[in-house]
């Protein structure tokens, strides 16, 4: 995917991401050793679709949309990824799989989300931990984003491209994955359960026309 090995261990900063994060697979009990929020990315360090941003994407934008200012093109903001766990009301052992899972996937620590309010028809009680959540930024947002593309989504089953109607209206993009396997860092063989993913990619376009021009450019297959 373009990405360069780093001198030290021969491996691409993923690769060295995903052997720091777990060294005993997804449903592995051990901690990560990776704290929340925290990047693990080698100094210096330039994700290839930043530089692909830089050099193309956004000269491309500013001719496109007829900007008068650099400043005004569309850029990445922050990607969050999250997991719903309902079932770890009463098995807390899928709570815990699914941090290591979205950590190994990210490579950035996930945390654990609480219910907001009480659902007696679910027997959900107000903050109760029902998910985990990984917001990502700077590099980790590209490197991620960079994966989903180019490694993730081609590996979908009949895969025919994504939702171009998903769209919040303020330039934000919002989609599902139904099965967390179609990512490579994940071991079928050592998770709990199948399981979604909610995937929302923030950007700093102001109409949705815009953002769907910007995240095209990255690559995102948009189903015609």
């Amino acid at each position: 995917m373009g990405e360069g090995k780093t001198k030290k261990t021969g491996k691409t900063p993923a690769e060295n991401r995903i052997a720091a994060s777990s060294k005993g697979g997804a449903a592995s009990k051990k901690s990560s050793g990776i704290k929340a929020g925290e990047n693990v990315m080698p100094k210096g360090y330039v994700p290839r679709l930043k530089k692909i941003y830089k050099e193309t994407i956004a000269p491309e934008l500013i001719k496109e949309f007829k900007y008068s200012s650099s400043m005004q093109a569309p850029r990445l903001v922050k990607i969050v990824v999250s997991m719903g766990v309902g079932e770890a009301i009463s098995n807390k052992r899928l709570l815990e799989a699914a941090v290591d899972e979205l950590t190994l996937i990210t490579g950035q620590k996930a945390v654990k989300t609480k219910a907001h309010k009480s659902i007696a028809n679910f027997k959900i009680r107000a903050g109760q931990e029902i998910g985990v959540c990984v917001t990502l930024r700077g590099a980790m947002m590209y490197e991620f984003l960079d994966r989903l593309v180019n490694a993730a989504l081609p590996r979908v089953k009949d895969f025919r491209g994504i939702n171009q109607n998903a769209f919040d209206g303020h330039g934000n993009y919002a989609m599902g994955i139904t099965e967390q396997i179609i990512f490579p860092e994940i071991d079928f063989d050592k998770i709990e359960r199948i399981a979604g993913l909610n995937i929302v990619i923030v950007t700093s376009a102001k109409t949705d026309a815009e953002a769907k021009a910007f995240l095209a450019k990255f690559g995102m297959p948009f189903r015609k």
